[in-house]
């Protein structure tokens, strides 16, 4: 119906009120899920194993906190510098120019082929390969030399390690968000003598971040739970080394494993909220739909209905709309 009927409730002649079928699979479904969650609870409060005084006292470590703290900072850090190099790989994937292309495909194929805890033990051994990096003309004099050790630590290896390995994740989803945006919008901006990269970047990637967004925000929680592995490096700071240096010394690991657990569900649960956010803001314009009425479009799309103030007439424009469902 139209915006003023909508709510109105249109009595339609030989109307048949049917009663929605019962169902009581779903119900006692429901019942015995429920009786499984309460049991659950139930031991988990219960068992003295989980030792919940442990747990609450380490709660709020200052070790602990440390931890959080280098761990929202490795998952920021990694997930920018991996945004940014996922954007650019993305755009050497759709060049013209076979060896960015060529470069961009071995990229992606090697990050994606090997397991993120080797790549990060070859970054903590990165100086012991390449002792000395030099600046100079290729196979050449050498103007300007450096220590690896003196800029590659474990802050700057693990950062690195994260974020290549994300990026080829990353790259493919901005590939897709990409292509999805119709051709004709980079066409008419060309039309219009825009650049190719002003296209990009005013065009294409903002009508792309609504593919791009939720699978991103997937990656960077599964980023916030991989900085688990940064160990590998070695890094000695984030969070879950920080619980297992506790239970190693006072012999509790498992109230140490729910104090890690209880963190991380909290850092992720506030990264959902932000990431639902992001997908309303770059949704806009996407998930808007006007007033309609029912039954009178084509694949289960309504149409447009004006506002109709004469009882009859709208019960006439009811029985067409059924006539032409």
């Amino acid at each position: 119906m139209g915006t003023r009927s909508r709510g109105m409730e249109t009595e339609i002649p030989g109307r048949i009120k049917a009663r929605p079928v019962r169902k009581p699979g779903s119900l006692v479904a429901g019942v015995i899920v429920a009786i499984l969650a309460a049991m659950l609870v139930h031991g988990m409060v219960t068992n003295p194993n989980y030792d919940w005084p442990t747990v609450w006292k380490y709660l709020f470590n200052e070790h602990v906190l440390d931890g959080i703290k280098w761990t929202l900072l490795l998952t920021v850090y990694s997930m920018v510098l991996a945004t940014i190099l996922a954007v650019i790989l993305a755009v050497m994937r759709k060049s013209g120019n076979p060896v960015l292309r060529g470069v961009s495909w071995f990229f992606i194929w090697f990050f994606r082929g090997t397991p993120v805890y080797t790549q990060l033990v070859f970054w903590g051994l990165l100086a012991v390969l390449i002792p000395k990096v030099a600046i100079g003309i290729p196979f050449g004099p050498e103007f300007w030399s450096f220590d690896t050790k003196s800029i590659l630590n474990a802050t700057v290896a693990t950062v690195l390690g994260l974020a290549l390995n994300e990026a080829a994740y990353l790259s493919e989803i901005v590939r897709a968000g990409i292509e999805a945006v119709d051709p004709g919008q980079a066409e008419a901006a060309k039309a219009l003598g825009m650049r190719p990269s002003l296209v990009m970047r005013r065009i294409i990637l903002p009508q792309a971040m609504r593919i791009i967004v939720p699978p991103t925000g997937n990656e960077a929680i599964g980023m916030l739970k991989t900085t688990s592995l940064a160990l590998a490096v070695p890094f000695t700071m984030e969070l879950q080394f920080a619980t297992n240096a506790i239970a190693n010394r006072i012999y509790k690991t498992i109230p140490l494993l729910i104090v890690a657990c209880i963190w991380y569900l909290v850092i992720t649960s506030i990264l959902m909220v932000i990431q639902a956010q992001l997908e309303r803001h770059f949704g806009k314009g996407f998930d808007s739909r006007r007033p309609v009425a029912s039954g009178s479009g084509q694949d289960g799309q309504e149409a447009d209905v004006p506002p109709v103030d004469d009882e009859a007439d709208r019960l006439n424009r009811v029985k067409m709309a059924g006539l032409n469902a």
